[in-house]
């Protein structure tokens, strides 16, 4: 995707950016996590540096430059950056003034209810289940198929992906897209100049519905719901005050506080950096929670598929096993010893009775969303192993500009790279097949389902994954149909373990390159005299932040069941203000 700048300084003084680039940046893939508040202009940073030293923004900011914005001009949350972008410049406008009749404190209050990612999610929120859902991923994923370059072979099969998921999806026949933009048509067998030209158009057609039908609509409605919140009352009144002012001027939206910018001293540091034990303290936290009154973040819930087939209650009785097990108190959430075989339909052969030994429990909670009751994980009682938090770490890899995926390109690891892009796809998979009210869940299930076994699976092709033949061969009959099988989760299960190592050598890179920019002079020294220890309330937030920058991650991209509007968004977006960090700091605040 394309933005503004590529100018870090520059950058920083949108407020709508910064919102958006600190949910980027805390995605538990990578190893340092930093937020900046723009009302202060702090940088907070995770984990922190030695106290001895005299952190430097510039140099900060050339690594930012360098080493993440890349892969967030990769990611989704910078084509819904984008799309937010459009949306409040169309606000903004006198065109959207006189074609909509909106008056400026009509123009302030939108803009507070869809600034950010925060108000992105409302908005996606709002639209779900209607026209306005197809539309917007349309103009989503034709955004990130105009950004490439189908002649670039390192994007052609990124390219064609997206295409072909465009042509079984938004443009069959008697889709909305291809009914509103009935004009314009052949698009799929014209030459590749046309085809873009022609999307193009399609996308600038869909984005104007968007602008001048849904927004109004979304705005009607956060104005009905905020009535009747009584905590709402004194926004509505300023709102009220507004339209009493003709031609009131309003704030740019753009921080001056860049020149002042300054970099939170560390409390102490009782040991060298290193983000891997760092991680592993915040993935304790996830995993063990604490006092349920504390706990504000996302429970891990279960999604039963719907329908009464024989094929749906086998399901439900496999997992059902693997949940008794995950609650039993002799078995560990990671790297213990566990067996458990999942029974099985009456017409099932003995090959395709799952073992589930030594799969991730936490993993089948966090992927499957529901409605089902909580699950409780057990308590980590060894010292946690990065293959414990891998899975997080990847779920988060995909809205992160896939920074793992290009590391193994660098090194040349052909086989592991080959194995994350399957880890990918089964995770793309996943929430398709699992939840049949997603809009065009038919066709994606089926269309991602052949693209893995014509990529992974076929005979050519199997022999170069360092799998169990079994498990690969037992994926094969459910993808083809569009079905879930356990057995996709003993295969995400094994890659974790193969691709263990390469993450580690991942994270030790990320902080290698981290201390080169901060610390050019040499190696980072280790205070003699142990510091303040961080403590236990500071880690929660910070597990806090990074949790719900994934939450908001997944449900932007659509791997995340949106949820509803409640009557605690209408409480929140009374003192929400930008200004103050990010969505992800407000959520995260006790």
């Amino acid at each position: 995707a394309t933005i503004a700048s590529t100018d870090m300084e520059l950058l920083l003084r949108d407020n709508v950016f910064v919102d958006f680039f600190n949910m980027f940046l805390n995605l538990p893939v990578f190893g340092q996590t930093p937020v900046y508040i723009s009302r202060t202009g702090w940088w907070d940073l995770w984990p922190e540096l030695p106290s001895c030293l005299d952190p430097s923004p510039p140099a900060l900011l050339a690594w930012l430059e360098k080493h993440r914005l890349p892969h967030f001009c990769k990611s989704s949350l910078c084509l819904h950056l984008i799309l937010c972008q459009k949306l409040l410049s169309f606000i903004q406008s006198e065109e959207a003034a006189k074609l909509l009749n909106w008056q400026s404190a009509d123009q302030w209050l939108l803009e507070k209810y869809i600034s950010g990612s925060q108000g992105m999610w409302n908005f996606r929120t709002f639209i779900q289940g209607m026209a306005g859902e197809e539309l917007t991923d349309f103009w989503l994923t034709t955004e990130r198929l105009l950004g490439l370059d189908e002649s670039d072979a390192s994007q052609r099969d990124l390219y064609l992906s997206l295409l072909h998921k465009l042509k079984a999806t938004h443009l069959r026949e008697g889709s909305i897209i291809i009914t509103l933009c009935r004009t314009i048509t052949g698009c799929h067998v014209q030459p590749i100049n046309t085809r873009r030209e022609i999307l193009m158009q399609m996308q600038e057609q869909v984005l104007f519905m968007i602008q001048t039908y849904w927004l109004p609509k979304f705005f009607i409605h956060c104005k009905m719901g905020m009535e009747e919140e009584e905590s709402c009352q004194p926004l509505l009144q300023e709102y009220q005050e507004r339209l009493l002012q003709a031609n009131s001027e309003e704030p740019s939206g753009h921080s001056e506080n860049l020149f002042n910018m300054h970099i939170k001293r560390s409390q102490g540091l009782s040991g060298p950096y290193c983000s891997k034990k760092a991680k592993a303290e915040i993935w304790t936290l996830v995993t063990e929670g604490r006092d349920t009154q504390e706990m504000k973040m996302p429970s891990f819930l279960v999604l039963e598929p719907a329908g009464s087939t024989k094929e749906s209650h086998w399901y439900k009785d496999a997992l059902g096993s693997i949940l008794q097990q995950s609650e039993h108190p002799a078995n560990t959430a990671f790297g213990g010893e566990r067996g458990a075989t999942a029974p099985t339909s009456p017409k099932r052969s003995p090959e395709q009775v799952l073992h589930l030994e030594g799969l991730c429990e936490d993993k089948v909670l966090s992927n499957l969303c529901s409605s089902a009751p909580c699950v409780q994980l057990p308590s980590l009682k060894k010292p946690v192993q990065t293959s414990s938090f891998l899975c997080w770490a990847l779920s988060a890899e995909t809205f992160a500009g896939r920074p793992f995926r290009d590391f193994l390109k660098r090194q040349d690891r052909s086989v592991e790279t080959h194995l994350l892009d399957l880890w990918h796809d089964l995770e793309e998979f996943l929430p398709v097949v699992l939840d049949p009210r997603r809009e065009n869940s038919f066709f994606l299930r089926h269309l991602i389902g052949e693209k893995i076994c014509k990529t992974y699976l076929e005979e050519g092709n199997i022999q170069q994954l360092p799998l169990e033949t079994r498990t690969l061969r037992n994926l094969w009959n459910p993808l083809m149909s569009g079905e879930f099988s356990p057995w996709i989760l003993r295969a995400q299960n094994e890659i974790c373990k193969v691709l263990c190592g390469s993450y580690e050598e991942f994270l030790a890179d990320d902080d290698r390159t981290f201390l080169q920019f901060m610390c050019p002079q040499g190696d980072v020294p280790v205070p003699k005299m142990e510091g303040l220890t961080v403590g236990k309330d500071v880690h929660f937030l910070l597990a806090q932040r990074i949790n719900q920058s994934l939450k908001l991650s997944q449900a932007l991209h659509g791997t995340r069941n949106l949820e509803d509007l409640f009557s605690e968004y209408w409480q929140l977006i009374t003192s929400w203000d930008l200004w103050k960090g990010s969505s992800i700091q407000a959520e995260a605040e006790p």
